[in-house]
């Protein structure tokens, strides 16, 4: 069991924060997101987003029922906001993105681009009946009809409301990639070559000018995302 909150010194290092302004912050609750990919909703609004100055006007904020994450509204102050997850404050909308330090930010978007959602296939498994399964960066699953469709390391573009496919983006040569791992983080790339190692050792992804391991590869098609744009 987790604790709700951990010290500021031992945060990861993808949180934007100060680390010794106070001892302790708030611990994002388990989610598909990792800990060092994501962060409390209520810390995003105080100390990120600045809309409110205390985790009790955080709190009130939340109980106006205008603050969702991907669609939905929010009631947790720990609920975690992640990679490419869209936060909704009002009529303002965010992209969370890792950028070129390693840092996480909750970028604005247009209101057109709040409903859609890149998710990366991380696994897929058979259900019962047969039908096949795919589980995706931040925590959700989504049943299939057609298996050998989707692959693991594709990426799917979604409308977060009903869960449909919208695009399909396939991991392979020529794709257009966004890096959220190694020394190339909060880059956009064109894949050259996906090299499968036939040990223990982790598959390869080529660049032009350089390389990385696949965990490290988000395939983004042609979708925007606001890399350029950092919220204070």
């Amino acid at each position: 069991m987790s604790s709700s909150h951990m010290k500021r010194l031992a945060m990861p290092r993808s949180w934007p924060l100060t680390r010794k302004t106070n001892v302790w912050i708030s611990r994002p609750r388990p989610s598909g997101h990792p800990i060092e990919n994501c962060m409390a909703i209520g810390v995003i609004l105080r100390d990120i987003l600045g809309v409110a100055k205390s985790m009790r006007e955080a709190k009130r904020a939340l109980a106006t029922r205008l603050i969702k994450v991907d669609g939905a509204v929010v009631s947790d102050l720990r609920r975690g906001v992640g990679i490419m997850d869209v936060l909704t404050v009002g009529d303002i909308h965010y992209r969370c993105i890792l950028d070129k330090n390693g840092k996480l930010r909750y970028n604005v978007i247009p209101s057109k681009e709040s409903g859609v959602k890149i998710c990366r296939v991380d696994g897929k498994t058979t259900v019962k009946g047969g039908v096949t399964q795919l589980n995706l960066h931040d925590g959700r699953n989504i049943l299939v009809d057609d298996a050998n469709k989707y692959n693991t390391r594709d990426s799917l573009l979604l409308d977060v409301n009903s869960q449909k496919i919208k695009s399909h983006f396939k991991f392979e040569g020529g794709a257009n990639c966004y890096l959220i791992g190694g020394s190339h983080i909060g880059s956009c790339a064109a894949m050259k070559e996906y090299i499968v190692k036939r040990s223990s050792k982790d598959n390869e992804v080529i660049f032009e000018d350089f390389g990385t391991i696949e965990d490290h590869v988000f395939i983004i098609g042609d979708s925007n995302l606001p890399l350029d744009e950092v919220s204070e």
